[in-house]
């Protein structure tokens, strides 16, 4: 692993902290701008449904969102009916997947899963697992790997892929090859 990899480990519900933080490669948001951003999605609510009811976190899409357009980032889902060959990667600054997380209570492991959310990104030409319930990054290797890594995740189940772009490739749709280039 390069040792300049940046990894936040899991604290409390804040994985997507952790994902926007991982993705980025820095601590640019913390747990109160998170409920800022929420604050911002649902000014009248007496209860936020961005976020839990505890307070601890656990922060739904549209806070990711919001949070990526702040720093001029657009995130775009990624339609799973579409092949991974169609993709950019080299126009596409990193991913965000929601993927199904086994539950425990200390050692013991619950026969459950909650959802969890992850950043993927290349980093000095090597794209990284970067998930925050892991003891220190993973390294996938290159584009191949990573839509390896990518259909393993969307055939294990319920998994959202979020690619996380440019606002000037999101407009020109930069992200994804048409089917005429894909044919040529």
């Amino acid at each position: 692993m390069s040792e300049s990899v940046f990894h936040e480990r899991q604290r409390l519900e804040l994985c997507a902290v952790h994902a926007l933080n991982n993705l980025l490669q820095k601590p640019e948001f913390s747990q109160q701008r998170a409920e800022e951003i929420c604050r911002g999605l649902a000014p009248n609510s007496m209860i936020n449904p961005h976020r839990s009811l505890l307070g601890t976190g656990n922060y739904d899409v549209n806070v990711i969102m919001a949070a990526l357009q702040t720093m001029d980032y657009a995130a775009v889902w990624w339609d799973k009916r579409r092949s991974l060959e169609s993709l950019v990667p080299s126009e596409i600054f990193g991913f965000i997947l929601n993927i199904p997380s086994p539950v425990s209570l200390g050692f013991l492991s619950l026969p459950i899963t909650r959802k969890h959310w992850i950043a993927v990104r290349q980093i000095d030409g090597v794209y990284y697992n970067l998930d925050s319930k892991l003891k220190a990054p993973i390294k996938l290797g290159g584009t191949k790997e990573l839509k390896e890594f990518l259909h393993g995740c969307m055939s294990r189940g319920s998994c959202e892929i979020l690619l996380v772009v440019g606002r000037d490739v999101e407009d020109a749709r930069l992200w994804i090859r048409t089917e005429e280039q894909a044919a040529t």
